[in-house]
């Protein structure tokens, strides 16, 4: 795996003449070497079905009069720079008005009537088309032998076509009910990857494998396992955003797979011609993949001309001059995280779109907003091997978790829950000792946190949006309280413009509480800040989180902008901190970009070590600058932060 990827995106329809006219092998190197590119997955077959080669299994684009594929692996050869070929898994327009029959059909029907509009056909794997795809494969890795195959848009799909139905029928599956399509799919996805693994290994032992369905799913390391690496498809531009990617590391990481940061050039998304984003914005991309353990991929679409944009390629350069000085560095570099996230995707399953992912997506913001270093892991992690356990707003708990949780809790594991998390799966009782007991679901919505720490804005009432848990009896550290609102806002009932403000008459009762290696707070705090953004959610968290570990945290800054990012790695060489710092701006309706640089100076910086240091120096230029060592740690100032800054602690 190599650290500087392309990938080179081609999706041609048959009406473009003069494919290919204007590529130049001389032209193409000359754009890689510009980009300091030193891999880039170059394409067998597009989503309209074409192959951009001579071949016998599918049919040359109609306007394509060469081996475009052909003459790409040999300039990437020449030059020594890797070349995967990808390959359309999930799309062939061409197919579709030949083998209509090959269509995948959502149970919804959501197929139906949509010939006429202008957009891409899924295709069925439990079909005839399996068999044309298998031979697609094969026909590249026998013909050019490549370094990978990528395959695209495949997925575990729920799919009620003629073939799925009659198959369900003979394995004795309903057609109607959700689970069994659902459970027929995984069988259709499995008996997929195996054929295209043969296809691929009946020719080369080593090539690599990846099956893109733009999600790495959280708790399905089955599906992981059908691939040799993992991209992480995240293109902050196209929808993804800027918290997106470092979440998805979070649980990469954990898998035990080499694995790619996958972003874009385009100032939007994918398939856009003439679409830029600010060298800036690359800079930052790249160095953040580096600070999440990722190697890097960046998103091109090449012409149908077939030349290679120099502009496209002056841009990606750098930041992949950058890069390269500085990977030498990273190739055995493995992250430190103090804190497991109990993903609510691996828990309660469903993929990206699962029931939880706002609680997922709060939980990654404030953790990186607090500095803290972290992972996302499923229910098969180690818990062990982490200072801290944080199971957000929704994970409910079965006796085998329930076990594996106090195992851990009493080896010296702490614990923080919040909102649903750590009550039964009736939802009417705790699991886990959390130092009070359940009261019921507060109908109030919404009531008022009241703290009892020093929060930026005081102790007064802050009103929580999210649902909340009464308790009672409590035992442990009280540091926040409920209070309700007077009523529910309804139509005969309601007041000013938003809520029903606090019932200042009403009691307070406890609703965030610390009992020994235990932290509870009683609101879906997570889901609260994914959704508004409430600083006194992300108070509580934080404050909590302090108290469970004390000073027992790897790394810390003092002031690093809330936008800025700090991971610690381990490698040979000894710690290497990485600090990311980046002013994103909102272009048009919603497209979140960088551009200016902007510096950010001493910044103030603590890790913990073994024993004293021999140096502190900032990479990749090995310039010393001077450290204390006090109480176990090193203590040392970053002169300047400007974008993204290493610096190695050996």
């Amino acid at each position: 795996m190599r650290f500087r990827q392309v990938h080179l995106d081609f999706h041609t329809s048959g009406m473009i003449p003069g494919i290919g006219k204007g590529f130049s092998k001389e032209q193409f190197q000359k754009a890689l070497i510009l980009g300091h590119v030193d891999s880039i997955t170059v394409f067998s077959k597009c989503h309209h079905g074409w192959a951009y080669h001579p071949s016998k299994a599918n049919r040359i684009h109609p306007n394509l009069d060469f081996d475009l594929l052909g003459e790409m692996l040999e300039a990437c050869r020449e030059i020594n720079v890797n070349a995967p070929v990808y390959i359309s898994a999930g799309f062939d327009e061409k197919e579709v008005f030949d083998h209509p029959e090959w269509l995948n059909v959502s149970p919804d029907g959501q197929e139906k009537g949509t010939f006429t509009k202008a957009h891409y056909h899924l295709m069925c794997y439990n079909t005839g088309y399996l068999d044309v795809l298998e031979k697609q494969v094969e026909e590249v890795m026998k013909r050019y032998n490549p370094v990978g195959i990528f395959l695209d848009i495949s997925n575990v799909r729920r799919c009620v076509c003629a073939s799925c139905v009659k198959s369900m029928h003979q394995m004795g599956l309903n057609p109607d009910d959700d689970a069994d399509i659902l459970k027929h799919g995984e069988m259709v996805y499995k008996k997929y990857a195996e054929r295209m693994e043969k296809a691929v290994r009946k020719y080369s032992s080593t090539a690599t494998i990846f099956h893109n369905a733009g999600h790495i799913a959280h708790g399905r390391r089955d599906l992981a396992g059908y691939n040799t690496h993992l991209e992480l498809e995240s293109l902050p531009t196209g929808g993804w955003g800027y918290d997106h990617f470092p979440m998805s590391a979070a649980y990469a990481r954990t898998v035990g797979m080499d694995f790619l940061g996958m972003t874009g050039k385009f100032h939007t998304t994918w398939g856009e011609f003439g679409g830029f984003k600010h060298p800036n914005a690359l800079i930052y991309e790249t160095g953040l993949s580096l600070a999440c353990g990722a190697k890097i991929s960046i998103g091109d679409q090449m012409h149908p001309s077939g030349e290679m944009n120099e502009s496209t390629y002056r841009l990606i350069g750098k930041a992949y001059e950058q890069v390269e000085k500085k990977e030498k560095w990273l190739t055995d570099a493995k992250n430190v995280s103090d804190i497991a996230v109990l993903s609510c995707e691996a828990v309660l399953g469903g993929g990206r779109n699962s029931f939880g992912k706002d609680s997922n997506t709060g939980a990654d913001r404030m953790l990186l907003e607090g500095k803290y270093l972290f992972d996302f892991v499923d229910e098969e992690a180690d818990f062990t091997e982490y200072k801290l356990v944080i199971l957000p707003d929704q994970i409910l708990l079965c006796e085998g978790l329930t076990k594996k949780l106090t195992e851990y809790i009493n080896a010296g594991g702490k614990v923080l829950l919040t909102g649903f998390s750590g009550l039964n799966m009736d939802r009417n009782g705790f699991m886990l000792d959390i130092g009070a007991e359940f009261d019921g679901i507060n109908p109030v919505r919404p009531d008022y946190m009241v703290p009892d720490f020093d929060a930026v804005n005081g102790k007064t009432a802050y009103v929580m949006y999210a649902p909340g848990i009464k308790l009672k009896n409590a035992k442990g550290e009280v540091f926040a309280y409920r209070q309700d609102s007077y009523f529910n806002r309804t139509w005969e009932h309601f007041s000013s413009h938003q809520h029903t403000p606090n019932d200042v008459d009403s009691p307070l009762a406890p609703a965030a509480v610390i009992n020994g290696s235990i932290a509870y707070i009683a609101w879906n705090v997570f889901e609260d800040y994914a959704v508004k953004g409430e600083l006194i959610a992300r108070e509580a968290v934080v404050y909590a989180i302090e108290k469970l570990m004390g000073n027992g945290k790897s790394a810390k800054t003092g002031n690093l902008p809330d936008r800025g990012v700090l991971t610690l790695q381990k490698t040979k060489e000894g710690q290497i901190v990485h600090l990311l710092y980046a002013h994103t701006t909102v272009r048009g309706k919603g497209i979140e970009v960088i551009e200016d640089a902007v510096p950010v100076r001493d910044v103030k910086v603590s890790i913990k070590a073994e024993k004293k240091p021999e140096s502190v120096c900032l990479l990749p230029d090995e310039a010393e600058i001077p450290f204390e060592w006090k109480d176990g740690c090193a203590e040392f100032t970053v002169p300047e932060v400007l974008l993204h800054q290493m610096v190695l602690v050996k």
